[in-house]
């Protein structure tokens, strides 16, 4: 590590800045392609793919996201948090190398299985390194901001690749209207990669490593305190304890469904279902394939479905500052339960304005359909974008947390991956009807969030195992008389633990 920045606040906006930087470059990574599908170059080069081809190109992207996840789970404990980001920035960078000089088929679905594989490790790698050097009080927040910077990395792909359609296609260096946006994949890793030079590993696995004496360095070094300090040392007995409940409670496969007291499966279920909703509401459809639909469906030119793709996603990181200030007040399953019913109305509103097709009115509806395209990203941004990441590591128990986060993160690429591959399918052969079988999707997510999901907004990791101590959890995190109860303990505690400051530091010594 190097010590560009100064201990306590400089240090922890460092960490942030890193692991900010690499979300807005697994932004651009899954915004780039929008705007080159409908290159006459691109097309020209990869001999004109038809739907199916073209589903298959975009999506492998996503099937090596995933592989990156299972790459992550094998190594990722032996590279470290440090280590494991730089290989995802290096295998990034050998993928996008790979895509910008791709002349066939094969190559660029190679290349792209490649840079997916780095996005795995990244998004496997960089929520829980920074949820480990950040306080509790500031968690929820910096953990539900990320994803807002995935929508700033879309914009910014997307603004690019319209900059670059004025490059002409009779031109000699045409291709680089679509070869430079994916090369400048590059940029965000040197920033990342340079950025992480300065910041510290993970105290957790240097204790997982028997590297306390360093772990203890990092802490004072991100609290600004010396190593006797109460909160230091508080930090350091609490990574310890953790550790040994996790080795008195180890975790096997074969038991990741069981239903024991903590009803486990049950939670590993729900983690699994929870990204799945961030992913087959239509969301990639609006990533990946907006200009192709504004042009196919709506029928506008390519120039101006490229500025309104522009325009539309700018909703995406406006949206998302709802939750990135007022996710905990919110709570987690009123805004899923509300943003997916409006979801559910914005697709139908655009199926319904589509539908006019070869009628007098086709124009004047079809153009209506972009006001609910601008509202679906703006309360998609403001919901199921943040609301699953947040929600799949607090609902999981200790013992089952790192393995059952894999599970739920493989959920997210395996669904983004299919969603992805038959998206140009469907709205080329079924048109308005398409978007049908989203409204269908987001409106079954109201009762499955309703019935099986419970609130987990400002309960303690440990009272959300008392939840499902319970044999019905969501009635549980309901009951105000049990969080009236929950709220009296904890100010108990609080007021126990300021009269006992001065022993805890007596006995730690």
């Amino acid at each position: 590590m190097l010590h560009w920045f100064s201990k306590g606040r400089p240090l922890q906006l460092a960490i942030s800045a890193t692991c900010s930087f690499a979300f807005i470059l697994f932004g651009y990574d899954q915004g780039v392609f929008s705007g080159i599908v409908g290159n006459e170059n691109f097309l020209d080069t990869f001999g004109h793919p038809n739907d199916s081809t073209e589903g298959i190109i975009v999506s492998s992207y996503n099937l090596g996201c995933f592989a990156g996840c299972i790459l992550t789970f094998i190594v990722g404990d032996f590279l470290g948090r440090r280590r494991a980001m730089w290989t995802a920035m290096l295998i990034i960078t050998i993928g996008a190398v790979l895509q910008a000089t791709a002349y066939s088929v094969p190559h660029i679905i190679i290349a792209r299985i490649i840079t997916g594989m780095g996005t795995g490790m990244e998004t496997s790698t960089v929520p829980m390194y920074q949820s480990e050097l950040c306080k509790p009080e500031y968690r929820g927040r910096i953990v539900a901001s990320e994803p807002m910077f995935v929508g700033i990395g879309i914009v910014t792909a997307y603004w690019f690749d319209y900059g670059m359609n004025f490059i002409s296609s009779n031109s000699s260096s045409a291709s680089i209207a679509w070869r430079l946006p994916i090369a400048c994949q590059i940029l965000f890793t040197i920033v990342v990669s340079i950025l992480i030079l300065a910041v510290p590993e993970s105290p957790r696995w240097l204790y997982q490593k028997g590297r306390d004496a360093e772990a203890m360095q990092v802490l004072s070094d991100v609290y600004d305190k010396p190593f006797d300090d109460i909160e230091v040392v508080k930090e350091a007995r609490d990574i310890k304890e953790a550790m040994k409940l996790e080795e008195e409670n180890a975790f096997q496969w074969r038991n990741l469904l069981q239903r024991d007291s903590v009803q486990t499966g049950r939670r590993v279920l729900l983690a699994w279902g929870m990204q799945c909703m961030n992913q087959i509401g239509g969301i990639n459809l609006v990533v990946y394939y907006l200009p192709t639909a504004l042009t196919d469906n709506v029928g506008l030119s390519r120039q101006m479905a490229l500025i309104l793709g522009g325009c539309i996603n700018i909703m995406f990181p406006i949206g998302s500052l709802i939750p990135s200030f007022f996710l905990d007040q919110m709570g987690r399953r009123k805004p899923m339960m509300i943003c997916s019913f409006f979801l559910a109305i914005c697709m139908a509103c655009i199926s319904a304005l589509l539908s006019f097709k070869g009628t007098a009115v086709e124009k004047t509806t079809a153009t209506a359909s972009v006001a609910f395209f601008f509202l679906y990203q703006f309360i998609f941004g403001a919901g199921p974008n943040c609301i699953p990441w947040v929600y799949v590591p607090e609902i999981l128990p200790l013992h089952a947390r790192a393995k059952g986060t894999a599970i739920g993160i493989s959920s997210n690429w395996i669904w983004n991956f299919a969603i992805v591959m038959i998206t140009p399918i469907i709205l080329n052969r079924l048109q308005w009807k398409a978007y049908l079988i989203f409204v269908a999707t987001n409106a079954l997510f109201v009762p499955v969030v309703y019935f099986l999901y419970p609130e987990t907004s400002r309960l303690s990791l440990e009272e959300i195992d008392l939840l499902f101590l319970k044999s019905d959890p969501v009635k549980a995190s309901l009951d105000r008389s049990w969080m009236e109860r929950r709220h009296d303990l904890e100010s108990k505690i609080v007021e126990k633990e300021k009269g006992s400051e001065e022993r805890f530091e007596v006995v730690d010594q």
